[in-house]
């Protein structure tokens, strides 16, 4: 598997978890369905932030797209070296991925401040306030006390759960980018495929030694840039 590969194998996922977020986001506007509440102002501050939409929808989708055309993208090349565009193409892929994890990053602070704050709900003395401010979160593990907002009705699962979802799913993309700097840099120095010959190549340009196994000869264990990239390849196919 090449360093491209993996990738878009990442951009893909990456696209999918964009529109969960989105739609996770969206889904906490309409409590139980209803829109009565967004009309009135009366939901969370925290779901104003947008973090599904903007921080873990839309900036996942500009680096996911780069991700995925980085097999057909050629900077134009340099230097008389078939594959240094490539390699170019694989380090501007880690600018991409900052996005991706300031985005992520967004989503998952906006998610865990409005699960801690709890829901804003109409309460036992008609009032509209977040009934849950002052328990610091330990409201999620009291659920008797989920029946303290009284509307809309069953609130605190709907925010608790959505809010949750955002945080998980954040959270999985803030390490997607992350990979695929450690990918982007590594396709970036030692080409945009590692073939055996090419690792060789690149170990030695570090003063490493090359050692790689292959099924008719018996070498010893791969060094750690070896280790690294196959670590690498087992998450991408894990993914796929």
């Amino acid at each position: 598997m090449c360093y491209g590969k993996c990738a878009r194998c990442i951009g893909q996922s990456l696209v999918g978890l964009a529109i969960l977020c989105i739609v996770a986001n969206i889904l906490l506007y309409f409590p139980n369905g209803e829109t009565k509440y967004a009309s009135e102002d009366h939901l969370s501050k925290f779901v104003w932030f947008f973090s599904g939409i903007i921080g873990g929808g839309l900036l996942i989708f500009l680096p996911a797209f780069v991700f995925i055309g980085l097999e057909q993208e050629d900077c134009c090349g340099c230097c008389g070296h078939d594959n240094c565009g490539k390699r170019c193409a694989m380090l501007s892929s880690v600018l991409a991925s900052l996005i991706g994890i300031a985005g992520s990053g967004y989503c998952v602070i906006v998610a865990a401040l409005g699960l801690a704050a709890g829901p804003l709900c109409l309460d036992s003395s008609n009032q509209w306030n977040y009934t849950f401010l002052d328990t610091e979160g330990q409201y999620l593990l009291d659920t008797s006390t989920w029946s303290h907002c009284i509307e809309p009705r069953h609130v605190v699962e709907w925010n608790v759960s959505l809010f949750s979802i955002l945080l998980a799913l954040g959270g999985i993309e803030f390490i997607l980018c992350l990979i695929q700097v450690i990918n982007g840099m590594l396709g970036g120095i030692c080409g945009y495929c590692c073939t055996h010959h090419q690792v060789r190549t690149c170990m030695k340009k570090f003063n490493m030694t090359v050692k790689i196994t292959t099924p008719r000869q018996n070498h010893n264990l791969p060094s750690f840039h070896c280790n690294l990239y196959i670590l690498l390849v087992l998450i991408c196919k894990t993914l796929y």
